[in-house]
């Protein structure tokens, strides 16, 4: 699978569970309006809801140790 942002990351899972936005909404125990703003890419979301959302599909967000060397080089 290859790399894809969380908003299609999710749309993706979602569609391949036959879900719609509702169901998602309902199964997770989020607003539909969360599910809605998560898929069209908002920036400032809740991580937490953002994980509600996540172990529905047995996944979860956290933090990810980066190469210090690269940000560096990207900072150039």
């Amino acid at each position: 699978m290859k790399n894809l942002d969380l908003n299609e990351f999710v749309r993706a899972k979602r569609k391949s569970l036959r879900l719609t936005q509702v169901e998602l909404s309902d199964k997770s125990g989020v607003g539909l309006r969360f599910v809605r703003e998560l898929e069209r890419g908002k920036i400032t979301l809740r991580l937490d809801k953002v994980n509600q959302v996540l172990k529905l599909f047995g996944y979860q967000l956290g933090a990810v140790q980066l190469n210090r060397n690269t940000l560096l080089d990207e900072t150039s």
